[in-house]
């Protein structure tokens, strides 16, 4: 069996006028200084970028006139706002699911990915999950957090200090004011069905939402300003996927485990995160001393203590095989049902079964922009 390198992966969605404009300047940008600036080479080299510039192209073309709150534009051609369209972790919302949101969510379990964006218009702020919450995540201060907060706030802080303004705190001038450019999604206000909240617990992929613009239509000659205030944010961005711990679970021979469980010692997640088909994880943690469990179906758990070290400026995660020497039943990568998990009466049972029973992916890294 020959391992290859388990490389890291990106992808950005988006609706608006303003973030449809970064991410094909972004395209651009990496095509053309890719072999020519080492960093972006390296970058490339090492990174998987998935990009869709737009996730409602209904709405892009339904705007037909320059305005900061477009009377149109948030909806698709069946008027679902796509952003309002995903299941709900915390109450049952039952959503018609429209197409564009099933492609995307199809796509989140056939695919790799870890880290992800999504750009929207109308403010000037990095905000992190939870967007929605329960007494369950709802801490005293109104916040909504999940066990990664440590990990979404420096996400969140990375792309504000990069973003030309968005650090200041108050750069739309509209009364709303963000302590170093960032927040938490439920603090701002409550969204039920987002994208964020559903591609962090379903798929297993930390995302954070970016609000690239006051204005959500500018001005034409307005936009290239745009590109220059968040073209640095979002290189910094993509590198964080590069942070943590990835690697392979494998049996005495060599061969993959599908289906097996990795996570961090108290950072067991509602949907326990599990290896793919090739048997590879990725978890996303600071810098810092962690202890690590792997349990394969019908082996013992095993218990690794290790030191993770900032490996954004070698462009690769720390990287770390499990290898089971026992016998062990071979699973396969499962998702779990997309019915409200967060509930105070089926939350500790829900756990423990998914721990011990159902598998995790491993998603590296996407990025998307959409209406909020």
């Amino acid at each position: 069996m020959v391992a290859l390198p388990i490389c890291q992966s990106g992808l950005w969605v988006l609706s608006e006028a303003v973030g449809r404009e970064l991410l094909l300047h972004l395209i651009d940008f990496l095509v053309t200084s890719d072999q020519h600036d080492p960093v972006i080479t390296k970058l490339i080299d090492s990174t998987r970028i998935h990009i869709i510039p737009s996730m409602n192209p209904d709405g892009f073309e339904a705007v037909t006139a320059f305005s900061c709150n477009p009377p149109a534009g948030r909806y698709n051609a069946n008027k679902k706002d796509l952003n309002r369209n995903f299941p709900d972790a915390f109450i049952k919302n039952n959503p018609k699911v429209q197409p564009e949101t099933r492609a995307l969510m199809d796509w989140m379990k056939n695919e790799m990915f870890v880290l992800s964006a999504n750009l929207h218009g109308g403010s000037l702020v990095a905000s992190y999950p939870f967007d929605n919450g329960n007494s369950l995540t709802i801490t005293p201060n109104d916040e909504s957090k999940t066990l990664d907060n440590d990990v979404f706030e420096h996400l969140a802080r990375i792309y504000s200090t990069n973003h030309a303004t968005m650090h200041e705190g108050s750069a739309c001038q509209n009364g709303e004011y963000f302590l170093d450019g960032i927040t938490n999604g439920y603090r701002w206000y409550q969204v039920e069905g987002g994208m964020q909240d559903y591609n962090y617990i379903w798929g297993q992929c930390f995302e954070i939402t970016v609000e690239v613009s006051c204005c959500k239509f500018p001005q034409q000659d307005e936009l290239s300003s745009f590109w220059n205030d968040n073209k640095a944010a979002l290189i910094e961005y993509i590198k964080q996927v590069h942070l943590g711990v990835k690697g392979r679970v494998l049996d005495k021979n060599g061969e993959p485990i599908p289906g097996a469980i990795v996570e961090a010692v108290d950072r067991r997640h509602i949907c326990p995160y599990k290896t793919n088909r090739n048997g590879e994880y990725y978890l996303l943690l600071l810098p810092g001393t962690y202890t690590l469990n792997a349990t394969a179906p019908g082996s013992r758990s095993l218990l690794r203590k290790m030191h993770i070290p900032n490996g954004i400026g070698n462009f690769s995660a720390l990287t770390y095989d499990f290898i089971f020497p026992e016998l062990h039943t071979r699973g396969e990568p499962g998702s779990c049902p997309t019915k409200p998990l967060y509930s105070s009466n089926d939350h500790r049972s829900m756990s423990t079964t998914l721990s011990t029973a159902i598998s995790s992916l491993i998603l590296i890294n996407i990025f998307y922009a959409v209406i909020r």
